[in-house]
């Protein structure tokens, strides 16, 4: 993963945190938009973690 498009990724999981947020506390945590700001949220936060091994990885062999 390159250094800027883990920050961009870095980014959207930042920004999408906080809109999840926002919506929860307005609307609580079992209101399907809540549901579905998580659910991306978590796809997001797979993502990096699935690009950032794979670049460490890279770097160790």
């Amino acid at each position: 993963m390159k250094k800027y498009e883990s920050q961009c990724l870095l980014i959207q999981i930042e920004t999408l945190r906080k809109k999840m947020i926002e919506v929860t506390v307005e609307k609580g945590f079992t209101s399907q938009e809540s549901i579905e700001l998580s659910q991306q949220l978590d796809r997001l936060l797979n993502d990096y973690e699935k690009n950032r091994d794979k670049y460490y990885q890279s770097i160790k062999s």
